[in-house]
Parts: C-alpha cells; sequence; structure tokens
C-alpha cells in the first residue's frame, strides 16, 4: 500500500469529518421533518427543519473557513477526495433541505384547504 499523505489530526481532514457529520445530521433532521409531514404534524416537521437548518449551516460554515483560509493563505489545502466527498454531501443534503422546505409547505397548505 501507499505511504500515507495526511495525519489524522490533518486540518483538511478534520474539517471534511465535520462537514459530512453535520451535513449527515441535517439529512436525519429533515428525514423526520417528512416522517412528521405523514402524520400531519406541521410543527413538528418545522422544529426538525430547524434544526436540520442548524446542522446543514454549521456544515458550510466549516468549508467556508477552509475556503477563506485557503485564500487568505493561512492554510495550503492540497487536493482531497475526503474533502470533495464532504462538499459533495453538503451540496446534495442543502438541496434536500431545501425540497423539504418546500414540500412541506405545499403539503400543510393542501391539509389547510382541505379544511382538517
Amino acid at each position: 500500500m501507499g505511504e500515507m499523505l495526511f495525519q489524522d489530526d490533518d486540518k483538511v481532514v478534520q474539517v471534511a469529518m465535520q462537514i459530512v457529520i453535520a451535513a449527515g445530521d441535517a439529512r436525519n433532521a429533515a428525514g423526520k421533518a417528512l416522517d412528521c409531514v405523514g402524520q400531519f404534524d406541521f410543527a413538528g416537521a418545522k422544529e426538525y427543519m430547524k434544526e436540520a437548518h442548524s446542522h446543514i449551516s454549521e456544515a458550510h460554515n466549516a468549508q467556508t473557513e477552509m475556503i477563506q483560509a485557503e485564500i487568505s493563505g493561512e492554510e495550503k489545502i492540497q487536493p482531497s477526495m475526503l474533502f470533495s466527498h464532504a462538499q459533495d454531501t453538503l451540496m446534495t443534503v442543502m438541496s434536500e433541505i431545501h425540497m423539504a422546505d418546500k414540500m412541506i409547505a405545499v403539503f400543510e397548505s393542501f391539509y389547510d384547504k382541505m379544511g382538517k
């Protein structure tokens, strides 16, 4: 096997894992929000979406800090499959959250119009 190019304490690895974990937590919260919609619990769905937004903001902020550190010259970031995966995960979950927000609004509007 090849030599490891980074240490476990490598900042890129730490930030990438922070992004993946926070984005995963956001995805789980958005999933729970949609589960609530299935039970017509729109208040519960909105609470879970607040949680999802908080987690995805944490992930996005971690990415932004890393990018800003590279731009300022504070960090030299080498291409990293893990960091690319983290960014891909972040982008995908941000889209999922956006769609969940829209779906909740549509279902709640439909439910209200049905007179429930």
